[in-house]
C-alpha cells in the first residue's frame, strides 16, 4: 500500500531510533526538568515541527541541497550550534530569585518561545535532514510511480511515533523533578545543568561531520 516496502521493518527501526538518545532527547529532558511540564511539552511539540519542516523540505528535495553542499551543510551546522550554544549561556546567566508556579498561565509567551526554540534547534540540525534522506527511501518501492506520496505517509508515521515519544519522556521527565523545582536553589543548579548540556549540545554539533 502506497509503494511502502518492508513496514514492519521500518516501525521497528524506527521505534529502535527514537528512543536511541540523541540532542532532541536531551533537549526536552533539559526543558522538562529544569523548567516544568508545559515548558516540556511545548519543547517536544516544537522538536515535532521542526522533523515536519524536515520531511516537507525532503519530499521538495531541499535536503539533497545539504547533502551534495559541503557549503550548506556546513552553515547549517554551525547557525545550529550557535543557537544551541546561546541557549545555554542564557540558562547559566539567568538568575532564579524566587520559587514560581510552574504552570503559570501568564507564562503564555515563555511557552511559545520554548516551542519556536525546539523548532529552531532541530531544524538548524542538518544531520536530521540527511537522516530522512538515507533512512525513509530504503522502505519506498522504486517501481511505484508516486514515491513522493510514499516518503510523505512515512514522514509522517516517523513523525506520529516520534511525538508520542516526546510528549511521554516530557511527561515523566517533569513528574520526577517536581518536588526539586519547587525549590529555587535547586531549581537554579537545574538551570545551570540544562545551560551546560545545551552548550555540550552545540559543541557536539559543531564538531559534527556529513
Amino acid at each position: 500500500m502506497f509503494g511502502i516496502i518492508n513496514f514492519e521493518t521500518f516501525l521497528v527501526a524506527g521505534v529502535l531510533l527514537i528512543l536511541t538518545p540523541g540532542t532532541d532527547t536531551m533537549y526536552i529532558l533539559g526543558r522538562s526538568i529544569s523548567q516544568g511540564k508545559r515548558a516540556g511539552l511545548m519543547s517536544a511539540l516544537g522538536i515535532s515541527t521542526g522533523v515536519l519542516i524536515h520531511c516537507i523540505f525532503a519530499v521538495l528535495g531541499l535536503s539533497i541541497l545539504l547533502a551534495k553542499s559541503a557549503l550548506a551543510f556546513e552553515v547549517v551546522k554551525y547557525l545550529g550550534a550557535g543557537y544551541l550554544i546561546f541557549l545555554g549561556v542564557k540558562s547559566l546567566v539567568t538568575k532564579t530569585k524566587t520559587s514560581y508556579e510552574l504552570d503559570d498561565p501568564n507564562n503564555v509567551r515563555s511557552f511559545r518561545k520554548i516551542y519556536v526554540s525546539g523548532v529552531l534547534m532541530n531544524v538548524l540540525n542538518p544531520k536530521v535532514a540527511l537522516f530522512f534522506l538515507a533512512f525513509i527511501p530504503q522502505f519506498v518501492d522504486p517501481a511505484y510511480p508516486q514515491s513522493s506520496l510514499t516518503f510523505s505517509v512515512l514522514g509522517l508515521i516517523f513523525l506520529l511515533l516520534g511525538t508520542v515519544w516526546c510528549v511521554l519522556l516530557s511527561f515523566f521527565a517533569s513528574k520526577m523533578s517536581n518536588s526539586i523545582r519547587a525549590n529555587y536553589k535547586f531549581k537554579a543548579w537545574l538551570d545551570r545543568i540544562t545551560g551546560i548540556m545545551f552548550i555540550g549540545l552545540g559543541i557536539k554539533l559543531a564538531l559534527a561531520r556529513k
